[in-house]
């Protein structure tokens, strides 16, 4: 998984850790999550969820980009699958779906979206936006991948690891489809190093999925 492995082929693995991430999350978060499975199953639930209707919301926005509403209509039924599985998955084990906590990660970077101009400078950065989140949850399904004790739960995030980096791709690649890549890279640049702040500043909270 290249900083971005767009179709295009352009761009080339340029940053410091896989997907382009500038700050990994510490490896310890995974022992905290094991110990608070319920809340990192109930926020994974919830974060399906707003994944599913921000691409509801893409198609309603940009109805006329025939491309993009031909590739992001899929993944809204994938990612409702996907907040069913981890539905039943707290189910089986016994486990309540929680109430939806505010998400101070995701709003933070929201607030970092460019407030009017162009609607070429908008249709980006939605769609880096976009990228840069499903980016950060492949990083974290893959430290669940790896960390948890529970060999069931290692093979359940591996699978959802394995989509969102194909989402991440998937943004990244509509970008490139609509707008320049030179201008496109230099936004990326500019999404990573206030995504690394928002990790740096935030009081994140360890047994959250962001």
């Amino acid at each position: 998984m290249a900083a971005i492995c767009a179709a295009h082929g352009t761009f080339a693995p340029m940053e410091k850790s896989v997907l382009g991430l500038h700050l990994p999350t510490d490896p310890r978060w995974v022992d905290l999550a094991g110990k608070t499975l319920e809340d990192i199953l109930t926020d994974h639930a919830y974060c399906e969820q707003k994944a599913a209707t921000s691409c509801i919301s893409l198609i309603q926005r940009y109805s006329d980009r025939e491309v993009l509403v031909n590739e992001v209509a899929p993944i809204v039924t994938e990612e409702w699958g996907h907040f069913r599985l981890v539905l039943a998955e707290l189910q089986r084990r016994g486990l309540r779906l929680g109430r939806q906590r505010k998400d101070e990660y995701v709003n933070a970077l929201m607030a970092f979206e460019v407030k009017g101009g162009a609607e070429e400078d908008k249709l980006l950065d939605k769609l880096l936006l976009c990228a840069l989140i499903e980016a950060r949850s492949c990083e974290r399904f893959k430290r669940l991948s790896e960390g948890l004790d529970d060999e069931y739960l290692r093979q359940f995030y591996r699978r959802f690891m394995e989509s969102e980096a194909g989402h991440y791709t998937l943004f990244i690649d509509l970008a490139l489809t609509y707008i320049p890549e030179d201008k496109v890279r230099r936004r990326w640049k500019e999404w990573l190093a206030h995504e690394a702040a928002v990790m740096e500043t935030l009081e994140v909270r360890g047994d959250r999925m962001h």
